[in-house]
């Protein structure tokens, strides 16, 4: 009952019967349920309810923040669909979510003066900070793409930065697959001969042009490789890669940061100085490897495991199902001594290379991206992300001023 509707009764006054007593009850006036407020059990006053974006709930440090959390009746929550507002950063539109990393989000925009697609690396300091040469890595990744220009590596198209929410906005041509995404949904987790051919040239053509620029890249793997929609494959993620003295006759590095599955053995044991060139000789095999065979040539309970293996053991030879040209090129790429790997331009005059694969019998190509489709069903099945809705997926192939990449 309202405190308010008592009043105080004497020592000398008895309580009325309530059976046979009427009561006046006068009306009552309480605060009128909204969409934007409720009631709390406990609470005087009305509580208000903001409504908060991914973006303004990424912005939110919850790390310093004291959370509390009152407990509210299944009946007195309001549920809401909210109209989605048209984001723009600069003369872009945002879009959908593609991906998400140890360094910050991927996602699709729209350029709303040419209509282009592209794809955006968000990137907060605050997050880099945390991270090993976090801040120097990007800043590695930014000066290398403003000088390369290849078309099997990826495009910078913008850098934008927003020194109030401290963020970093990297624009890029817009790519439509990753290979490691392709091999998973693939039967096997590989991919053809024929297929597998065809991927593997053109990352050699895009190294030959990265080591004839005098940058290593350190990191190649699937997961590292884009696809557009002409199936024209793209190196990406250039965050660990080094550019090296024009003058220097050598190929020498100091560091390296790659994927421990796809680190050679100099590198797993230590070395202190290593050939950089060879180093992405290496990890190609290791992709070309992982895309003929679904498997790695070393594999380990834990990384250190894993390390273990590659710096000792032997890999493991590849199954006699691909072929003896196969093998021999396999086994030539992952030589454990550097001097004894083959450079870009011997591995291009190998009879595999030179010679395209057929399809084997009961082979069929997997699973080619095509404009939005691969897109779409990476997003409807990303679990905690709002459902695609396909905005520019193919109404932009439509236009004769898209230029796609």
């Amino acid at each position: 009952m309202d405190p308010r509707m008592c009043r105080k009764i004497s020592s000398s006054e008895s309580l009325p019967d309530v059976d046979n007593e009427e009561f006046e009850v006068s009306n009552i006036i309480a605060p009128q349920e909204s969409e934007d407020n409720f009631l709390l059990e406990g609470s005087p006053e009305p509580q208000t309810v903001t409504w908060l974006d991914d973006d303004q709930i990424d912005d939110l440090n919850l790390d310093q923040t004291n959370l509390f959390f009152h407990r509210v009746d299944s009946a007195d929550i309001i549920y809401r669909s909210k109209k989605k507002k048209c984001k723009l950063v600069g003369k872009y539109v945002m879009g959908d979510i593609l991906g998400e990393g140890s360094y910050g989000k991927v996602k699709e925009m729209l350029d709303s003066e040419t209509l282009c697609r592209r794809a955006v690396k968000i990137l907060k300091k605050r997050k880099l900070r945390r991270i090993p040469n976090g801040e120097q890595n990007v800043q590695r990744e930014i000066q290398l793409l403003q000088i390369l220009r290849h078309k099997n590596v990826i495009e910078l198209v913008d850098v934008m930065y927003n020194d109030e929410k401290q963020k970093m906005y990297l624009v890029m041509e817009f790519c439509v697959g990753v290979l490691q995404d392709m091999l998973e949904s693939s039967p096997g987790k590989k991919f053809p001969q024929h297929q597998a051919h065809e991927y593997f040239t053109q990352l050699l053509d895009g190294l030959e042009y990265l080591h004839g620029q005098g940058v290593v890249h350190k990191d190649i793997k699937p997961g590292n490789l884009l696809l557009t929609l002409d199936q024209t494959l793209k190196i990406t993620d250039f965050g660990v890669a080094e550019a090296l003295d024009m003058f220097s006759p050598q190929d020498t590095c100091y560091t390296g940061q790659g994927s421990p599955a796809f680190q050679p053995p100099e590198i797993a044991n230590g070395a202190e100085t290593f050939s950089g060139t060879k180093v992405d000789i290496w990890s190609s095999g290791v992709t070309l490897y992982n895309m003929t065979t679904g498997r790695y040539p070393f594999e380990g309970d834990n990384v250190y495991r894993l390390l273990e293996a590659i710096g000792r053991a032997e890999p493991v030879p590849p199954p006699a199902c691909v072929g003896s040209s196969l093998s021999a090129l396999l086994v030539h790429m992952l030589k454990r001594d550097p001097d004894l790997r083959p450079t870009v331009q011997q591995i291009r005059r190998h009879d595999w290379v030179r010679s395209i694969p057929p399809l084997g019998p009961g082979e069929r190509i997997a699973l080619r991206v095509r404009a939005g489709v691969l897109h779409r069903e990476r997003s409807e099945t990303r679990v905690g992300r709002r459902r695609a809705k396909g905005r520019w997926h193919s109404s932009c192939g439509r236009l004769p001023s898209c230029r796609l990449t």
